[in-house]
């Protein structure tokens, strides 16, 4: 069994979105998205979706998506990103999502012998961009939605699972500063945490990976990853 990770797909089959307006990279990325992933992927592998899974506003016009998503090889666990607006109808009615998808948030999963937990994440005070009377209440809100992950994760190491994190917001600085998602992470000893949401060059060149107090960090944005799902961990070690 490998993990694999890959985040912001931005799909839209029942709503066509033409994302080459952001680049002639996106030019029919879903494609390019399934045939790499077809020569990766093998069924018993994970495949790891940290957040922009689809542009859909509700899940009637999420499940083409979702259902292409599926049909893919593997096991695919998904968090939600900030245009993932169908999420919420989605999480209230788990049984008409197709089998191989979890959706995870303020929560956890076991598969193949490893717990998988995660939530959206937010902007975060050191931020241009965090305005406190619009983003604190969020910010605080989604700190205390990992801590209730986490806290899912342990309970169901057992048997000393290994423990991988999906966030969608990056969880530090762009000077490297570790925000209060990324000590959390290292006060839980996770494994490693995968994350997405960057698409300019510039935040892909100040964005933290590697080793952090102990966690590996991987920033799994498709168009960073030149739409290839990334290998995170194989049998013995992560890559």
């Amino acid at each position: 069994m490998r993990i694999w990770a890959i985040a912001d797909l931005h799909l839209s089959f029942a709503n066509p979105k033409p994302m080459d307006i952001f680049g002639p990279n996106w030019h029919d990325h879903a494609a390019h998205i399934a045939a790499l992933w077809h020569k990766l992927v093998a069924p018993d592998d994970v495949v790891l979706l940290a957040g922009d899974t689809s542009w859909a506003l509700r899940l009637p016009e999420a499940l083409p998506d979702l259902e292409w998503l599926a049909a893919l090889p593997g096991q695919k666990v998904l968090t939600k990103g900030n245009h993932d607006y169908w999420w919420d109808y989605a999480r209230k009615r788990p049984a008409i999502l197709p089998a191989s998808l979890a959706l995870i948030e303020a929560d956890a999963v076991v598969l193949n012998g490893w717990v998988f937990c995660g939530t959206r994440g937010w902007l975060t005070p050191g931020q241009a961009t965090f305005k406190p009377e619009k983003d604190e209440r969020i910010y605080r809100r989604e700190l205390g939605r990992l801590e209730r992950a986490l806290a899912a994760a342990h309970r169901l190491q057992t048997n000393g699972e290994q423990l991988g994190v999906l966030l969608h917001y990056p969880p530090f600085l762009f000077d490297g500063t570790a925000t209060a998602f990324a000590e959390q992470l290292a006060a839980a000893q996770a494994n490693f945490c995968v994350y997405g949401h960057l698409h300019r060059r510039h935040d892909w060149q100040q964005a933290v990976q590697g080793e952090r107090a102990g966690v590996i960090y991987h920033l799994t944005s498709c168009d960073f990853l030149n739409f290839m799902p990334r290998l995170i961990w194989t049998d013995h070690q992560p890559s």
